[in-house]
């Protein structure tokens, strides 16, 4: 049975779940208060397709690295304690689930999800044809600086996630640009991908309006939700009334803007930084993507750029660019790959990645009947999105899940 789905959120979640929502035969409305889509945290993330490095932030132990990240001047880890008890709340939350039992059972719940996204992204190109964003199967290296925390990583390789020990001249053998880059090691995945999440989004959106089945609402910001009797009836833009059957909310961080009864969403923004730096014919930039995991810097060359991406800032709602964070990722960029790129011409951005404290998604059912969330990606939302469209599509279409949905369900948040 056809349903009328109303979505807000036009980022890389909303536009996912639209999709595999019209694939699956529904009506869909997709509304956000920008005038373009995609064009906030999707925009200019890091890229990598990630589907086997999805633990949690949240781990036993992390508490006390942060200290002595937030001591050093090129921490990747930024905090600004605001007088806000929404962080607060969200930081005493994130410190309870830093034990290594709740890591374990929260990236099993992760690595499930991802690996239905990379399989239902497969049958979106295959099927569909979906192409034109810089999708490739360019594997991935996690490069160690560090010969403890390389050990420690080796001791943890398992044949299930196909991972390789890559000693340092192995490294440089795989990608030569890493050559002279100060690693003492590596873990390679040759089956991890990269692509340009915005292009992703244009190219869904272009699907979605020629299917005849979607249409877009842009400029209009959700002003409030109106509901009664345990469901949602409509949305307000303004002074605009517009009755919905099926509400979904993907909106990110903002999404805890729209508030109801009874509904209380984890969430909030980990700001992020990353640099598009172009690259020539003259220039050496990585192919393989590269995780430098003692910085937390990571690299993708998507197309004709090379995306680097770094920073967890827990800083409040404000969007706007640091210079000294960039001029970090800059420097310590040129110091790995000085070769790579044009990097006095490179595009700056910072986007606000939606997190949970468990650093796991709320997908499906909410409190009222017909409100459904896809929410809470973190860093991790090109990377689930596609599979986390297909859950959706799947509850409001009353299927059975394509995955077990135990840790993923809002209830269980």
């Amino acid at each position: 049975m056809a349903r009328q789905v109303c979505i807000i959120g036009g980022g890389v979640i909303g536009l996912a779940s639209a999709y595999a929502l019209v694939r699956a035969g529904h009506e869909v409305t997709v509304i956000d208060a920008r005038d373009t889509l995609g064009s906030e945290t999707s925009f200019a993330n890091g890229g990598q397709l990630s589907y086997r490095y999805v633990a949690p932030l949240a781990d036993a132990g992390v508490p006390l690295q942060a200290l002595g990240w937030l001591l050093r001047g090129d921490s990747p880890l930024k905090l600004r304690p605001r007088l806000d008890p929404q962080q607060w709340r969200w930081m005493a939350a994130f410190i309870a689930a830093c034990r290594g039992s709740v890591n374990q059972r929260n990236a099993a719940h992760l690595l499930r999800l991802a690996s239905l996204s990379q399989s239902t992204l497969q049958q979106w190109r295959e099927d569909d044809c979906l192409d034109g964003f810089d999708w490739r199967r360019n594997g991935k290296l996690v490069t160690f600086r560090n010969a403890g925390s390389f050990e420690h990583a080796r001791s943890k390789v398992t044949d299930i996630l196909q991972q390789q020990v890559l000693s340092a001249a192995d490294c440089a053998r795989l990608e030569p640009a890493l050559a002279g880059g100060g690693f003492v090691g590596g873990i390679y995945t040759p089956n991890e991908e990269v692509a340009d999440c915005h292009a992703f989004c244009q190219r869904l959106a272009a699907r979605l309006e020629a299917s005849g089945r979607c249409r877009f609402v842009l400029g209009r910001k959700v002003t409030g939700i109106r509901h009664a009797e345990g469901g949602v009836q409509a949305i307000e833009l303004g002074d605009e009334v517009m009755p919905v059957e099926h509400l979904v909310l993907a909106a990110g961080h903002r999404s805890a803007e729209l508030r109801l009864p009874g509904l209380a969403l984890p969430l909030y923004p980990l700001k992020g930084y990353s640099l598009s730096v172009p690259i020539g014919a003259q220039h050496q930039a990585p192919s393989v993507s590269i995780t430098d995991y003692d910085r937390k810097i990571v690299y993708a060359r998507i197309g004709e750029q090379l995306r680097i991406a770094a920073m967890v800032d827990i800083v409040g709602f404000d969007a706007g660019l640091e210079p000294k964070r960039l001029a970090l990722i800059k420097r310590q960029a040129l110091e790995t790959f000085p070769t790579a790129g044009d990097y006095d011409h490179a595009l700056e951005w910072a986007g606000m990645r939606p997190a949970t404290p468990t650093g796991v998604p709320l997908i499906g059912a909410s409190q009222y009947r017909n409100l459904w969330l896809n929410l809470g990606h973190g860093a991790l939302g090109f990377t689930l999105a596609c599979g986390s469209g297909q859950l959706l599509a799947e509850l409001i279409g009353q299927r059975n899940p394509s995955i077990d949905m135990q840790g993923l369900t809002p209830c269980a948040a």
